[in-house]
């Protein structure tokens, strides 16, 4: 079965960090471009951070440039998001998704496996 499994989720004060891994399975992480999408309460979807597959380039919205750094491990098939300096307005529901091929990492609509997301909460 292919699917994407989050974890590393929980509550930190401002100013504090968090790893959150994705774990794949049914298919090789690292011959897909991969991505990072949180969800605040009562709001839409934002991209985040992705990675693409082969060199493994990696991109961030612009809020969290120089605090987040998404990475993988090929050989435990699973994906990274580091998070540090983490501010309230982090506060979400984390998602980590499989881009469709051919796609722009932050095409929501291309998104073709989503995992089931684990939360993230910034406060004090």
């Amino acid at each position: 079965e292919v699917q994407l499994v989050e974890s590393g989720g929980g509550i930190v004060q401002p100013g504090g960090s968090l790893r959150l891994s994705c774990a794949a399975s049914g298919f090789t992480l690292s011959t897909y471009d991969m991505s990072w999408v949180r969800q605040a309460h009562e709001k839409g979807h934002e991209w985040v951070s992705g990675i693409l597959e082969g060199d493994g380039s990696t991109y961030y919205t612009n809020s969290v440039k120089g605090r987040f750094t998404v990475s993988r491990d090929n050989s435990k098939n699973t994906l990274y998001l580091q998070m540090n300096s983490l501010k309230p307005e982090d506060t979400a529901l984390y998602f980590c998704v499989r881009v469709r091929r051919g796609a722009t990492l932050g095409n929501m609509y291309e998104y073709d496996i989503w995992g089931q997301g684990t939360q993230v909460t910034v406060s004090s």
